[in-house]
């Protein structure tokens, strides 16, 4: 790192990667930790840290949400957010504070439900009728709203965005797009539905790794 965290954690001279956390507080940025790169990781919840504190072993953990980090600006040669800016509105400080705390050449790596592909009444059809399977897509350009849950009696709000709004407000700050991948679904859940013969071929996930192009 060219910058060390300075938010009243550990030892002041150590040096620390930031990681993003999920909303069940597992850590995804796990090859960085198995080299024993440091890592600090973030959530806005109690409950969500105590139990990344269990799972996640070595990391040190900051109480904070995506648009207000307690951290230095500059700092950090990589942000990983998974599955988190769906559930931001608006997300635009989230993306600003990000960029901010960014080292110029860092990397950001977004992880979205597909936009496209998962927007408001998508899914899998089947029709008896005309013998076919295909993926609905439902309306994809308006902003829409919906509850989510997440565990039994945990709801979140759902924010259903066009892509191009998190391209242009990475775009806004200096966050060059350097790869995009649309992985296919898991094994596990493609076993768990055989009937969808054809789900291989739906991405359900998007993810865009970015660079922050200056100060």
């Amino acid at each position: 790192m060219n910058d060390r965290y300075d938010a009243g954690y550990g030892d002041q001279d150590d040096q620390y990667e930031l990681v993003g956390y999920d909303e069940y507080g597992r850590p995804v940025y796990r090859p960085a930790a198995q080299q024993q790169a440091p890592l600090v990781g973030i959530d806005p919840t109690a409950a969500q840290l105590a139990v990344a504190r269990l799972r996640g072993g070595r990391p040190l953990y900051a109480r904070a949400g995506a648009e207000a980090m307690p951290l230095r600006g500059d700092s950090f040669d990589a942000v990983v957010s998974c599955l988190v800016f769906e559930h931001l509105d608006p997300f635009e400080p989230a993306v600003a504070e990000t960029a901010r705390v960014l080292a110029p050449g860092g990397r950001f790596v977004l992880f979205l439900n597909h936009p496209l592909l998962q927007a408001p009444g998508s899914g899998w059809v089947i029709d008896h009728i005309l013998d076919e399977q295909y993926w609905r897509v439902g309306p994809y350009l308006p902003d829409d709203v919906a509850m989510e849950e997440v565990a039994p009696g945990v709801d979140l709000p759902f924010m259903h965005r066009a892509l191009h709004r998190y391209v242009n407000e990475l775009a806004a700050h200096d966050l060059l797009i350097e790869h995009v991948d649309e992985p296919p679904p898991a094994a596990g859940l493609l076993a768990s539905v055989p009937e969808y013969k054809d789900a291989a071929t739906i991405p359900r996930l998007l993810l865009l790794v970015t660079r922050k192009m200056r100060s």
